[in-house]
C-alpha cells in the first residue's frame, strides 16, 4: 500500500416516506461531498439541490405507501452521479412551458432545475419502479469544512 487513504466512491442509503427524509437525503449527500473533499467545490449546492429536488419527486410521486426510496451517490474522478431510486409508477417529465398546462400546475419544474443545474440527467427503468439521475463535473476547493456548506430542511 501507497500510504493513500481509500474513500468509498459508491455510497447508497434508504429513506422513509416522510417528509423529513428530503432533509435527510440532503444531509446524506453534504456528508458524501465532505468525505470526498468537494464540499467547497463551486458545484456542491447544485449537487445538493438537485438531490432535495429528486427526493422530494420520489416522495410525492413516486414512493407508494409503506415503501421507501434510495439515494446513491457515486464519485468517478470528478464526477458525481445522484440517483434517486422509487419504485412508483409513471415516468417523470420536464413541465409544458408556461401557459400550456394550466396556472393550477405545480409539478414538473423541479426536473427542470436538474436539467439546468446538472450536466446530464435521465431515467432508467428497474425491475419495479425507476431510477432518475443526475451527474456533475466538480473540482475540489481548499478546504472541506461542513460549516461553509449550510444544509436547511
Amino acid at each position: 500500500m501507497n500510504g493513500t487513504i481509500q474513500r468509498p466512491s459508491l455510497r447508497e442509503r434508504c429513506f422513509r416516506r416522510d417528509r423529513r427524509s428530503v432533509p435527510a437525503a440532503r444531509r446524506f449527500a453534504l456528508r458524501n461531498l465532505v468525505d470526498w473533499g468537494l464540499a467547497e467545490c463551486e458545484r456542491a449546492s447544485d449537487v445538493l439541490l438537485c438531490v432535495s429536488e429528486l427526493a422530494t419527486n420520489a416522495l410525492v410521486h413516486g414512493v407508494p405507501v409503506g415503501r421507501q426510496f434510495m439515494v446513491v451517490m457515486r464519485l468517478d474522478g470528478d464526477t458525481v452521479l445522484v440517483e434517486v431510486h422509487d419504485s412508483g409508477d409513471g415516468m417523470p417529465h420536464i413541465a409544458q412551458a408556461p401557459g400550456e398546462g394550466g396556472d393550477e400546475d405545480e409539478g414538473g419544474r423541479g426536473l427542470v432545475l436538474v436539467a439546468a443545474l446538472s450536466a446530464k440527467w435521465g431515467v432508467r427503468e428497474r425491475g419495479v419502479g425507476k431510477i432518475v439521475w443526475c451527474e456533475f463535473t466538480l473540482r475540489s476547493g481548499a478546504s472541506t469544512a461542513p460549516s461553509t456548506m449550510p444544509v436547511r430542511g
